[in-house]
């Protein structure tokens, strides 16, 4: 807030600061001017958002095509910071120049949403002819609108027409401002307009914030168009020669922030979830440590006599401070994070709010501090790098070259460095790199009486002996201890993201898990093998027709992708695996039948969905195993223009089968799962794989359950036996899965919305309760009917009520001991064990098996 001044209107020239550190320039609101880069800051990030994740279906989720996101929304900053920038100095109305901006950033910013929208199947056809054309497509795309963002800054600046002595302090603030916006906007996507309004209506909305900062800047550039211009102040050839050498020097400072924004990503998420809440609460905290230190520098960053020494000492320190961060990980902050969620929880009753404050203690942990010395660093900059007489040129000059900086240490970090070295080599490399350019800054500008020199050398030191000392499996470590610990059999940084496999015990049972970038996604315990086998072997043996075609959808532990070569019609079974690093992992499983290295697997490195989009081949089969449905970027294998997708690539008699998880989202979330798939697939059949999942099965033609054809298909010797070892000793058995047809399901999901691709809900859902399962299962198991067996005989009838009934006592007792009743689990389990006492599933709950 700036205090008030005497009546007397303010000159130009008489620039100065008010007891916050504000700049105040003529009659101009300072105060307003800042409102205004808060409510485009918040636009740009809502955009930034909101683009990204539309590219993710234009061009799969993987690392490059987000990559490709992130970079084209920099250069397009970087380049509308060089060339509007210079058109600000050339501007008598600046403010103008910035409401105009607005407005087209407004329109653009919607053209591109809706555009975007509708571009997949063209990229998928140019992708064919010319890669370089498809890709080039999608990154002008992308582009435009922050080129037109790459304006606003320099001409705000610019309107302050700020003295010399007062360009750190001014465009500090202004930098401030915007960034403090850039965090309402990451959180305002994720916590209210995406959930909200969707992917098109927060585009409206974020075009909504966007029109009443051009709203405020036509307003601010009547009030001022009838001051007089001040002249124009003298640059010196001192400056001018500094800024040919700080200039380099701040774009490998950003090269280094956005370095560590991609080992952070990496290293943070284990402490975190894949949840979207939990990147933009990440996202917020990295914005928020820029704004707070750009706005607390800017309050002395003119008054500093060793403006290079400063500089360097604070891009070392923050490359210092991220490592030594990783050097003193511990359990504690587990045990920290912990605290905060029971303390949250009791005090709000909200899960996700609790959640949220466990996100905040490991990004506040991990981002804050360093963050805070990189936003001090813009307004050094400035100071060195910005002449007065050309303050919008100047300013977009820093921001421009520090973004063009960060494209690259994105690029050079994720792609080169963190598969070469791993996360903690990298940090460690990072800041030792940021150490020696610290050093020569504070070299350059220390004189006889400045300290800069001697606490550069200091923090140059501490990081030498932090990379040393640091061991670089510290992440490993930790992983296996904070999951319950158990013995690392596999672990692997990569350019996608951390995989790793841990051996643990269930009582006496070992069995393997495996975790994605921290978080565990699926096991080679009984229960997963059994649900994994069904996934593919249950739809291939209804199967109407001859099925010779196959593709699995997410390679995981490899289960579900071996169980194909059991069934020995198939002629072809592909596999669209996202992440090299799991296929890696896959031989590290038991029960997988060799899938990684089987020549019968063609595994494709490539995102689910752009491998539909890419390839017109038609399937008998598809059936997918992606992570939870809640997890960031999933949502696009459960939309219905997935399956309309899906739909699109089965033969006529072909089945979609999508594994349904039951305790990884809430009741209510779970029926949107159901009417997604309901709204494609007008033929739709419910079967329970296991305890805690299912299998929704979907065609475009009845399903008929042929039992003499069932039968044959399951006593296939290959089939029988991978069968069997999971419990499903029979073709009755399997008949006995079924839950309900088309009727039940539309009963289950009622009138709730659909997931889709401009509505995302599931991914922004409250935060699952802890006893869903109880919930949820007992809501399905209601559903059951008789499965519409044709050609079965009385017998086999017989013995599929039997198998049915024993199945649905074994899921009572599970609930009974889930809720804490373990007499009755005791009691209805042992029932269950003397009914069918050498099943093989049964068996493993009853700790008389693996």
């Amino acid at each position: 807030m700036s205090r008030k001044t005497s009546p007397r209107k303010l000159t130009a020239a008489e620039s100065r600061s008010d007891r916050d550190g504000a700049p105040v320039r003529g009659s101009i609101c300072v105060s307003c001017l800042a409102g205004l880069l808060v409510a485009s800051g918040a636009a740009a990030l809502v955009y930034q958002i909101l683009w990204i994740k539309q590219l993710a279906l234009i061009v799969g989720v993987d690392v490059y095509a987000v990559t490709t996101g992130v970079s084209a929304f920099f250069a397009g900053l970087a380049l509308g910071g060089l060339l509007l920038g210079r058109r600000a100095d050339r501007m008598k109305r600046p403010l103008r120049l910035y409401a105009w901006l607005e407005v087209c950033v407004a329109v653009a910013g919607l053209a591109m949403t809706l555009a975007l929208s509708h571009t997949a199947p063209l990229f998928a056809s140019l992708e064919q002819k010319s890669s370089a054309l498809a890709w080039s497509l999608v990154f002008l795309m992308v582009a435009i609108g922050p080129f037109l963002m790459g304006g606003t800054l320099p001409a705000i600046v610019r309107s302050l027409q700020l003295a010399p002595d007062r360009i750190g302090s001014g465009g500090g603030w202004m930098y401030a401002s915007n960034t403090s916006g850039a965090i309402v906007g990451a959180l305002l996507a994720s916590f209210v307009f995406i959930p909200a309004f969707g992917i098109h209506g927060s585009a409206l909305a974020a075009a909504g914030l966007g029109l009443f900062a051009a709203a405020g800047g036509f307003l601010l550039d009547r009030r001022v168009s009838n001051q007089p211009e001040s002249e124009p102040h003298s640059g010196s050839s001192a400056l001018l020669k500094s800024s040919a050498i700080a200039i380099p020097f701040y774009a490998v400072a950003g090269g280094l922030a956005l370095g560590y924004e991609v080992v952070w990503s990496q290293t943070v998420v284990q402490f975190m979830s894949t949840r979207s809440y939990a990147f933009s609460v990440m996202l917020a905290t990295y914005l928020a440590g820029l704004a707070i230190g750009a706005a607390l520098y800017s309050r002395r960053a003119d008054r500093v006599r060793d403006a290079w020494g400063m500089f360097g000492v604070l891009i070392a320190a923050a490359g210092m401070v991220a490592l030594v961060e990783i050097t003193m990980l511990g359990p504690w902050l587990g045990n920290l994070q912990s605290s905060a969620d029971r303390l949250v929880f009791d005090l709000t009753e909200s899960r996700l709010a609790g959640m949220c404050a466990r996100f905040a203690i490991a990004a506040i942990y991990f981002v804050l501090v360093p963050t805070i010395l990189l936003g001090a660093a813009f307004p050094a900059a400035l100071r060195l790098i910005v002449d007065a007489r050309h303050v919008g040129r100047g300013i977009g000059k820093v921001v421009a070259w520090n973004t063009l900086g960060g494209i690259a240490g994105t690029a050079i970090t994720g792609f080169a460095l963190v598969p070469r070295f791993g996360l903690v080599r990298t940090l460690s490399i990072l800041a030792v790199i940021a150490a020696i350019l610290g050093l020569l800054a504070a070299l350059r500008g220390a004189t006889g009486r400045s300290p800069s020199r001697w606490v550069a050398v200091a923090v140059a030191v501490i990081t030498a002996g932090a990379a040393v000392l640091t061991p670089t499996d510290r992440l490993a470590s930790l992983l296996a201890d904070t999951r319950g610990g158990g013995t690392m059999v596999f672990y692997k940084e990569g350019e996608s993201g951390t995989v790793a496999v841990i051996e643990q015990l269930a009582g006496q049972k070992a069995f393997r898990r495996l975790f994605i970038q921290g978080v565990s996604n699926t096991g080679d315990s009984l229960p997963s093998l059994r649900y994994m086998r069904l996934q593919a072997l249950l739809p291939l043996i209804i199967h109407n027709g001859e099925p010779r075609s196959a593709l699995v959808i997410g390679l995981g532990t490899g289960i579900t992708s071996g169980a194909l070569l059991r069934f020995p019609a198939l002629e072809q079974r592909v596999v669209a695996e996202l992440l090299p690093e799991v296929r890696d992992a896959t031989s590290s499983f038991e029960g997988n039948y060799g899938a990684a290295s089987n020549p019968g697997l063609d595994i494709r490195l490539r995102d689910g969905r752009r491998e539909l989009l890419s390839s017109e081949q038609s399937y008998d089969l598809i059936t997918l195993e992606p992570p939870p449905p809640s997890a960031a970027g999933v949502a696009n294998l459960y939309s219905t223009d997935f399956y309309e997708l899906a739909r699109a690539r089965l033969q006529p008699e072909g089945i979609l089968a999508q594994w349904l998880p039951l305790p990884t989202q809430n009741d209510e979330d779970t029926r949107s799962l159901v009417r997604s798939f309901l709204d494609v697939f007008p033929h739709a059949s419910l079967w329970s794989t296991e305890l805690h999942e299912m299998l929704l099965v979907g065609s475009m033609a009845p399903v008929n359950l042929q039992v003499p054809r069932i039968v044959d298909r399951f006593s296939q010797p290959e089939v029988a036996s991978a069968l069997s070892e999971v419990g499903i000793d029979s073709a009755a058995a399997l008949m006995a899965t079924w839950i309900t047809d088309r009727a039940g399901l539309e009963a289950y999901a009622g009138d709730a919305l659909p997931v889709t691709d401009d509505r995302p809900r599931i991914e922004y859902a409250d935060w699952v309760r802890h006893d869903e399962l109880q919930r949820v299962l007992p809501n399905l198991i209601m559903l059951r009917s008789n499965p519409p067996l044709l050609g079965a005989s009385a017998d086999f009838e017989a013995a599929v009520t039997e198998d049915r009934q024993r199945l649905l006592l074994f899921y009572q007792a599970a609930l009974n001991g889930s809720a804490g009743h373990r007499e009755l689990w005791a009691r209805d389990l042992n029932r269950v064990l003397r009914g069918d006492g050498d099943n093989a599933y049964y068996r493993w709950f009853g700790g008389t098996d693996r």
